[in-house]
């Protein structure tokens, strides 16, 4: 079984954002984290997970995932996503990453499990630190996704 923490930060929200995985097989450990110039904490929660299930190499692999973000891990566990994704997502924001993590998500067995941020889990302290960290990095991606949708928000209103 694969454990994977994982966790989303911004510097204002928006802002400038990252995420952190921490992968956990055995003895085997794998970090990823990167940064984006402007996108949301949530944004950035779900995003982690996405790439952590990207990263997996075999179809079918069960996974553990260890997140603080109730958004994340409530729209699961809840069911939620699945109700919103029968709406084709009406009203929902981040309906571009939530339509990803589906698509991934489908081809493993996942169990999401929420632990409290900030507190004494070693695993999901680090996350997060990688997480801030990319956030204050000095080559930030473009979150097209966020930039996007809050593009053609703007244009509405003028």
């Amino acid at each position: 079984m694969i454990k994977i923490y994982t966790d989303g930060a911004s510097r204002g929200n928006p802002g400038p954002g990252g995420y952190g995985v921490v992968m956990l097989y055995g003895d085997l450990r794998k970090e990823i984290s990167e940064g984006f110039r402007l996108t949301t904490n949530n944004r950035m929660e779900l995003l982690s997970v996405i790439i952590a299930l990207e990263a997996l190499k075999k179809e079918g692999t069960t996974v553990t995932v260890y997140s603080d973000s109730k958004y994340v891990v409530d729209a699961v566990e809840q069911k939620w996503v699945f109700g919103w994704e029968k709406k084709y997502f009406k009203d929902k924001k981040n309906k571009d990453l939530w339509k990803r993590f589906l698509r991934i998500y489908r081809k493993h067995n996942v169990k999401f499990v929420w632990v409290k941020g900030h507190a004494s889990n070693k695993e999901n302290n680090r996350c997060d630190e990688l997480a801030v960290e990319a956030a204050l990095g000095g080559h930030l991606k473009i979150d097209h996704g966020y930039e996007e949708e809050n593009k053609r928000a703007d244009s509405k209103l003028l």
